[in-house]
């Protein structure tokens, strides 16, 4: 067996492309899809805690200054204060239900200082791209229970717009709609929950699913130990094969084969001779 061929370019390339590729599976492809699937089931936990225990006063859950993090999110809290119904945005392309929807994003003023954004649920759009009529949040002191949201975010970053007399943003961030609006905004949004005053139709909370995370970071791994498996093979292979090297068994086969032809020949002239002498003799 000869390994002097993996000094080739072509074999030193899929040598290096192999495990290149290995590593990216088990230091990178993997462990994202299992921190995805930690995340997962982090949100599945804290929707499942949040549908058990009782709301909370929100500056018990969140004092003031503290953003929303995945270990308050859907956390149910309540508030009391009063909505501030004319710097009201909707939040654009949306899909509740697997149906196109717009979210009516509503800031509200605590009693005990400070606003916050307030989700007030969705509505369906008319010709795909207007607003409908909807009811708008009640007047004076209300007290509301709601769930803790992060914020979203837009890889564009871009700004709130005007459209069909409503002001629109595109992804749901306080930040966002507070600059839009020229209201500061605590961080983080709340979606009130069913029977609430100023509630719309209120958003369903998502499907407690693993998803296929945990499946994906398997079949890395599993893809990341198949590529050196099968590139041993190859190597393997290649080292196996017959190979003859110049001036060895093939050559010295061959002349004996070349010899073997040329005494045939000889023989064959011979016999003719001896033949042409019988037949005189007779003569």
């Amino acid at each position: 067996m000869r390994f002097g061929f993996l000094l080739r370019p072509g074999w030193i390339g899929l040598v290096l492309l192999v495990g290149v590729f290995s590593t990216i599976c088990f230091t990178v492809l993997a462990p994202w899809q299992f921190s995805r699937h930690n995340e997962t089931q982090v949100r599945n936990d804290a929707i499942r805690a949040s549908m058990r225990a009782e709301p909370r006063p929100l500056n018990e859950v969140l004092p003031r200054g503290r953003a929303p993090s995945s270990s308050t999110e859907w956390t149910r809290v309540t508030f009391t204060g009063h909505y501030l119904s004319g710097e009201e945005a909707l939040a654009w392309q949306r899909t509740v239900l697997g149906e196109p929807a717009f979210e009516v994003l509503t800031p509200f003023r605590l009693e005990s200082g400070g606003t916050v954004l307030v989700d007030r649920g969705f509505i369906r759009p008319v010709e795909s791209t207007r607003a409908p009529e909807y009811s708008a949040a009640p007047e004076g002191t209300v007290s509301v229970t709601a769930r803790i949201r992060t914020n979203e975010h837009d890889a564009e970053q871009r700004s709130m717009f005007r459209h069909d007399g409503h002001r629109w943003t595109y992804a749901i961030n306080s930040d966002t709609v507070g600059e839009g609006l020229d209201v500061p905004i605590r961080s983080g949004y709340f979606t009130l929950v069913g029977e609430q005053p100023g509630v719309l139709s209120p958003l369903p909370l998502p499907r407690l699913e693993s998803g296929p995370y945990f499946s994906y970071a398997m079949q890395w791994i599993i893809f990341g130990i198949m590529a050196p498996l099968a590139a041993g093979y190859l190597i393997y292979s290649e080292a196996r094969s017959p190979r003859t090297p110049l001036g060895g068994s093939s050559r010295r086969e061959s002349t004996a084969r070349r010899g073997k032809s040329r005494m045939s020949v000889a023989e064959a002239i011979a016999a003719e001779e001896r033949r042409e002498r019988e037949n005189s003799a007779e003569a």
